[in-house]
């Protein structure tokens, strides 16, 4: 990184800078063109939005909130679909509520859906079961699972923006019309736990949040619609991998001023600089694809076109973390993407894996606390703990993914800091990916319900237990305090 004042950004000026991850097209023309369509469709999420999101963040950086973001791997657009999308919402409600009972603080909910449709790959290559070399499936807005639909398709990046839009409004229409009430911890069915001392202690849980909003209900004090019992904020998150797609969706919106409004264009060409009319310093560029976009671990290279794209963006965002991180990098990086030292502004996602994570957190800690900046600090405790099953079957081991998430809230208090959230790759949905957990999945139980096309996830039940499992640390720490 070169000294002095950084040099202007505008939407595309991470062109000029090396790519990680990047997309090679056969018809540079037809690429072109779709992405001309996609500037100028409407925006999936509003920059209020965005904002409101900021300032949440801002409290779960300081404290006064706890962040728990959760959703597939990967997408696939034939998760478009009402019973995928209900299941989804119905386990980060109910999780999110567990949690809230546990700390005694707010939530905020933060679904990786509605865009995470790209995949990065370690190789662009792989090999087929009768020895072809094929290129690597990338995620549905670029080729297809298919083997021999691997060329990548412009075509699909509009299709990718077509099931964000479907799947947003979904969301918004659910949200409106009551679906947050599935919350209610009466309708929980927690016959799915085997173990008979677990499931008395979770229903132990259940029953007291029965008992407490039963007891707001007899005093009023749930009749109000508008009340965070019956509404809540859902916000959409994706790896922003594609930037060539986030840049069609980077659009400029005035500075809250009533002045400012004739003074910013809303629109932005390309490989050209902003116009005079835009009145930069008036206006701050969203991406509005997305409330809260992150940097992976493969594509977070100080120089790199990613970090580029993500320094001017006004959207929270965040910053994968892992075993390759230099202490001293990511402090060059929060240098980078939060200049203005905000609270919140970063979110440092850290993934190193049950057996690594005292070898590489403290130094991280102890590395930002020396600065300041104000990170919220969330836990990724499923990609460092991806191990390959007898079978063949990718899987996680539900034992180390609460080891994972235990010790970094042990390592946290020790060095003065604190855990500030959860990023969990689930789903819904009853599918046997991970082992472990109530169910007491067993590798032989893979097989049953393996649905993954990617990475496996949490299943619905595995992840009601990290909530009870996290909200009782919590807890515990909270009546060890007093």
């Amino acid at each position: 990184m070169s000294e002095g004042a950084p040099s202007p950004w505008t939407p595309d000026s991470w062109k000029s800078k090396p790519i990680k991850q990047d997309v090679i097209y056969d018809d540079a023309s037809e690429l072109e063109t779709v992405l001309s369509r996609v500037t100028n469709m409407p925006p999936l999420v509003s920059s209020p939005e965005i904002d409101r999101l900021r300032e949440q963040l801002k409290d779960v950086a300081e404290g006064r909130a706890f962040l728990l973001q959760g959703g597939d791997c990967a997408e696939s657009f034939d998760y478009c679909n009402p019973q995928a999308i209900e299941d989804k919402l119905k386990i980060l409600l109910q999780m999110s509520l567990v949690l809230v009972w546990g700390m005694r603080m707010p939530v905020v909910r933060i679904a990786r859906m509605a865009g995470q449709y790209a995949k990065p790959r370690s190789s662009a290559y792989e090999k087929t079961s009768d020895g072809k070399t094929i290129l690597s499936y990338r995620g549905d807005n670029v080729n297809g699972i298919d083997p021999e639909n691997r060329k990548p398709d412009p075509q699909r990046l509009l299709a990718a923006y077509f099931h964000s839009a479907a799947t947003v409004n979904y969301v918004r229409l659910l949200l409106a019309g009551g679906f947050a009430d599935l919350h209610r911890p009466e309708a929980w069915d927690l016959g799915h736990v085997r173990n008979t001392d677990i499931r008395k202690e979770y229903q132990t849980i259940v029953n007291r949040l029965t008992d407490s909003l039963g007891f707001m209900g007899t005093i009023g004090a749930t009749e109000d619609k508008a009340t965070a019992l019956n509404t809540v904020d859902l916000y959409m998150s994706h790896e922003a991998l594609l930037l060539d797609y986030e840049q069609a969706l980077t659009r400029s919106v005035a500075k809250p001023l009533p002045t400012n409004r004739a003074k910013c264009s809303a629109t932005y060409e390309p490989s050209t600089p902003p116009r005079d009319t835009l009145a930069p310093e008036l206006c701050d560029w969203y991406n509005l694809s997305a409330h809260f976009i992150w940097i992976g671990d493969r594509t977070r290279q100080l120089n790199g076109a990613h970090i580029e794209y993500f320094r001017g963006v006004k959207n929270p965002i965040g910053v994968k973390v892992g075993p390759t991180m230099e202490a001293e990098e990511l402090v060059r990086v929060l240098d980078i993407l939060d200049p203005l030292l905000e609270s919140g502004r970063v979110t440092l996602i850290t993934r190193y894996g049950a057996d690594k994570i005292a070898q590489y957190l403290p130094a991280h800690i102890a590395a930002v606390q020396k600065t300041q900046h104000k990170p919220v600090w969330c836990c990724d405790p499923c990609h460092g703990n991806t191990t390959t099953a007898p079978s063949g079957h990718k899987t996680r081991s539900f034992e180390a993914i609460v080891s994972e998430i235990t010790s970094n809230i042990t390592i946290h208090l020790e060095l003065g800091s604190r855990l500030s959230g959860v990023h969990l790759e689930l789903t819904g949905e009853h599918v046997t990916e991970c082992t472990g957990g109530s169910q007491e999945l067993s590798h032989s139980d893979l097989p049953t319900n393996y649905q993954t096309f990617c990475d496996p996830r949490l299943n619905y039940e595995q992840s009601l237990d990290i909530a009870f499992t996290i909200a009782k640390v919590f807890e515990y720490e909270r009546q060890s305090s007093k």
